[in-house]
């Protein structure tokens, strides 16, 4: 009988908010939490990772093909999210490693929602005013006049499972017009969440707010860089709950420096975990939070229940839901 050994890789929630995610396991086989540098190199991960066959991962570290290439047990990561940039897919499957990720669903309501709240946090000065009623400086209201979001011309860039949903709550929530952009979307699906189709150019120029939801691929690396920013209004907004490479960093510091940005919100970051001296932080109208879009309780909850489901199925030789592969000599 094969023995099971479960590692959970730099999941900070995992287990946390809900034990009862961690009780199934432990009826599986052993179960170890492994907090590890995200640049880790590959055969330092693996040799880390010795005896477990199982992985519940983060969006860090990367499981590149030098990791795979010490690691043939290994059976299943299931990833505690809906990406898997950070998995060489090819080789994963080479060393018939499933990879399974969350349906989009889980997560889409919860980051639309982060998306909207730090560019409100931004729009309406949210957090330096709060600061100033903490250090008893409430006469200081003055200071906190913001801009409001309803009625704004707001382009969202990626208009898949987390876009729409951005798309609806601008459209039906706050009447803005909403111009998108996605090479992958018709026009009429566009049209049917409520956003008009126009080329990259066009949201750019056009949008007082830009709104980033897109996956993270080879093409969209840095998509927003200095010559995009030039392109934009002055004071533009920007909010971005997707993943920090599509943004050049450099090229964002320094249009909050020349005050070409007005604001900008973030949830993520090229390299991840930020620290207090990041460039962003030097700026007072800048929202940085530490990747917790998917961060709610009933977000949470339905994750832990699937990497659930996905290792109680690879061990009883079932292909999970939503697995990137679909083939393993460890399936029945």
């Amino acid at each position: 009988m094969t023995e099971f050994n479960i590692a959970i890789v730099n999941s900070s929630s995992f287990g946390k908010i809900f034990p009862e995610h961690l009780k199934r396991l432990n009826e599986i086989g052993r179960v170890e939490h492994f907090s590890v540098d995200g640049e880790i190199p590959g055969k330092e991960l693996a040799e880390l990772l010795q005896g477990f066959n199982i992985i519940i991962a983060s969006v860090t570290p990367f499981f590149t093909e030098e990791f795979f290439s010490y690691k043939d047990e290994l059976r299943l990561i299931t990833r505690h999210g809906i990406g898997y940039n950070n998995i060489d897919l090819a080789a994963a499957e080479k060393h018939d490693t499933i990879v399974s990720i969350i349906p989009a669903l889980v997560e889409r309501d919860a980051v639309a929602e982060n998306n909207i709240t730090n560019l409100l946090a931004i729009l309406r000065c949210t957090v330096p005013a709060d600061t100033a009623v903490r250090e008893d400086r409430w006469e200081d209201r003055a200071q906190f006049v913001g801009r409001s979001l309803y009625n704004k011309t707001v382009g969202v860039i990626g208009v898949g499972n987390t876009g729409s949903a951005v798309v609806e709550t601008l459209r039906n929530g706050f009447r803005c017009k909403v111009l998108a952009y996605d090479p992958y979307k018709s026009e009429l699906y566009l049209n049917s969440h409520g956003a008009e189709k126009v080329d990259f150019d066009t949201l750019l120029t056009e949008a007082d707010i830009i709104c980033l939801c897109a996956n993270l691929t080879e093409e969209n690396y840095h998509m927003i860089d200095k010559a995009e920013i030039a392109k934009m209004k002055d004071q533009v907004y920007i909010s971005n709950s997707a993943r920090g490479a599509l943004l050049s960093e450099e090229a964002m510091i320094e249009g909050l420096a020349s005050g070409k940005i007005g604001g900008f919100a973030t949830d993520v970051l090229e390299e991840e975990p930020g620290r207090h001296d990041h460039g962003y932080l030097a700026f007072p109208n800048v929202v940085m939070t530490p990747h917790t879009s998917a961060y709610t309780r009933e977000c949470l909850e339905e994750m832990g229940k699937k990497c659930v489901r996905d290792v109680e199925d690879v061990t009883a030789g079932k292909l999970p839901e939503r697995s990137v592969q679909t083939h393993s000599r460890y399936l029945s």
